[in-house]
């Protein structure tokens, strides 16, 4: 019997690459026949509760207004120095490439509701240059918004809900992607532009899924 460089037979190398080639021919046929075969599924971290805040133009906005959409939300204020700018920057690249996508939305929650009044985040948004019929940017009692954040989107740290005093100012980074179902599926770190790419091919994903 003749063996190859490896100390195996012809044999047993013909049954080894046989084997390869069927395993590449079944993941190529999956891939093509099998919708989403390939597609990363992501499991939801929590749920979001029952809100309701007031919009850039003092309408009330609340759960219902979500059901059955995609959205991305975030916290900031509109006088921030420092993050928020370069947050919002780049959630403007989410906002221009799903501008106009039915059933989706990004959803700004200010995290200074004392001087973030509907007129102000008015003025902001226009100043963003973008449609608050898909961006939309929300104020309301100081508690609640902070609740939303730490309880239901998980975007900061849930124990600083419990151990807040009147002092207490939230200000992250980071976003929420929340399906369909009020199933909040993943944290971005909105300063990140690798994050915020992998955002959009996942929006681009939860899109495609009518579950």
């Amino acid at each position: 019997m003749h063996f190859n460089f490896f100390g195996m037979s012809k044999k047993a190398v013909f049954y080894i690459a046989f084997f390869v080639f069927l395993s590449i021919a079944f993941y190529l046929i999956a891939v093509y026949f099998i919708p989403d075969f390939n597609k990363r599924k992501l499991e939801p971290i929590s749920k979001v509760g029952k809100f309701t805040f007031t919009d850039q133009d003092g309408k009330p906005f609340s759960n219902k207004d979500v059901e059955g959409k995609i959205y991305v939300t975030e916290y900031f204020y509109t006088t921030c120095p420092g993050i928020c700018p370069m947050m919002n920057d780049n959630m403007k690249q989410v906002y221009e490439k799903y501008k106009g996508t039915p059933g989706f939305l990004i959803v700004s929650h200010t995290c200074d509701p004392e001087k973030d009044s509907a007129a102000q985040l008015k003025h902001y948004a226009d100043s963003m240059k973008v449609d608050t019929r898909q961006w939309v940017f929300l104020t309301g009692r100081k508690d609640s918004l902070y609740k939303m954040a730490r309880l239901s989107y998980t975007i900061d740290d849930p124990k600083n809900y419990f151990n807040s005093d009147e002092d207490d100012f939230l200000h992250t980074q980071f976003w929420a992607l929340v399906d369909r179902k009020g199933n909040v599926l993943k944290i971005y770190d909105g300063l990140k532009q690798k994050e915020i790419n992998r955002l959009i091919a996942d929006i681009a994903d939860e899109l495609k899924n009518k579950n």
